[in-house]
């Protein structure tokens, strides 16, 4: 809706302007061609004599700004935008177009309607795509030959690709170019540069389109190794990791002798630790056993028996036993009369020590020690 009421407003400045007596200006200066890259500006001037009434700027044949001078500009498309200079009796337009877009390349042209014939001017609009060198191994042997490649990616138009080594130029029979088509009418250059280089050298790609105040590069250092000094260097190398793979050996077997040992010695002891542990158990038994058969065969000591008077043990008579055969004839009348301690006086008693159990047997054989076993 925006759009058709540009266009109406547009046709009756344009058939306005017609009535007006404005015929007889002209244009003095037209548009100018341009490149730019992709995403900038452009900027077109159009300078035209007094007495102009409007000024139409086209792109591609589709209008896309207008100025009258006296409305000021109407703009059809956001991206287009004026800016007026005046001086003397002439008038300029500037056109400016921004983010141009790669679509936008073509004709650009200036009207003022009248007699006089249109000014119009080309814009190229160019993409600056990416540029890199692919090899990742930049350490070669003296002597030999080695390709570089350089590849750019998505360019419009197609780059012109040079090489240079140590700042200068690289002839063009040292190194081939490739060209691929990409999408959306990008452009892929492969370039090869084959050398063989005698020492360290410094290499630059270049890429270089209209639109870019310089040419884009890519730069790298070629290193060169000698080949005596390379092979001391591998076999430094090699001597290294022998000494430390004998290291690293002698380390675990020393390593595996110290588990051992402390091992055997943990097996040893704990061989050991059950022996004695055995031996106390046995020992702890025989103990127990000799306890119980101790207190079997001894038994305890009857604390209220008295031990008779040695001075009665000496009046008993001492008298063998009797033989075996005798003892057949043995009777309870027989036993022989002993001494009563009545006899003596109570006082003598009271003062006696304690009297001792006698050596000997008495005949009495009722007189003896109680012994109670548990």
């Amino acid at each position: 809706m925006d759009s058709l009421q540009k266009f109406i407003l547009f046709t009756f400045i344009l058939f306005a302007s017609l009535t007006d007596f404005g015929f007889d200006c002209s244009i003095v200066n037209g548009p100018a061609n341009a490149t730019v890259l992709v995403g900038s500006e452009a900027r077109f001037n159009c300078t035209v004599f007094k007495g102009w009434r409007i000024i139409i700027w086209t792109l591609n044949t589709n209008p896309v700004l207008s100025a009258s001078n006296v409305g000021g500009a109407i703009i059809t498309i956001d991206r287009f935008t004026q800016q007026n200079y005046t001086s003397g009796d002439e008038f300029t337009s500037e056109l400016i177009i921004h983010n141009v877009q790669q679509n936008d390349s073509g004709k650009i042209e200036c009207s003022i309607q009248t007699t006089d014939p249109n000014s119009y001017a080309f814009l190229s609009v160019q993409v600056n795509g990416s540029l890199f060198i692919k090899n990742h191994n930049l350490t070669v042997r003296k002597n030999e030959t080695v390709d570089i490649v350089c590849e750019a990616l998505g360019w419009a138009p197609a780059p012109n690709m040079t090489w240079m080594i140590n700042n200068s130029s690289v002839d063009k029979s040292r190194y081939v170019t490739n060209h691929s088509q990409g999408s959306n009418d990008l452009h892929n250059e492969v370039s090869t540069l084959t050398l063989t280089p005698m020492a360290n050298e410094t290499l630059t790609c270049l890429a270089d389109i209209e639109a870019l105040p310089e040419p884009q590069n890519s730069t790298v250092t070629l290193i060169v190794q000698d080949f005596l000094a390379e092979n001391g260097k591998q076999e430094d190398s090699t001597r290294t990791r022998t000494i430390i793979l004998a290291v690293t050996l002698s380390i675990g077997f020393l390593l595996l002798i110290i588990i051992i040992f402390i091992i055997i010695y943990c097996c040893l002891k704990n061989k050991e630790s059950t022996y004695q542990k055995e031996l106390r158990k046995v020992s702890t038994k025989k103990t127990n056993d000799g306890d119980v058969k101790t207190g079997r065969s001894s038994g305890s000591e009857n604390s209220g028996y008295i031990p008779e008077d040695s001075v009665y043990s000496e009046q008993i008579p001492r008298v063998t036993p009797p033989s075996p055969r005798a003892s057949n004839f043995y009777h309870p009348e027989q036993e022989l009369e002993v001494s009563s301690t009545s006899e003596v006086p109570y006082e003598v008693q009271r003062k006696r020590p304690p009297p001792r159990r006698p050596i000997d047997y008495s005949v009495n054989p009722r007189k003896i020690r109680n012994v109670t076993l548990v």
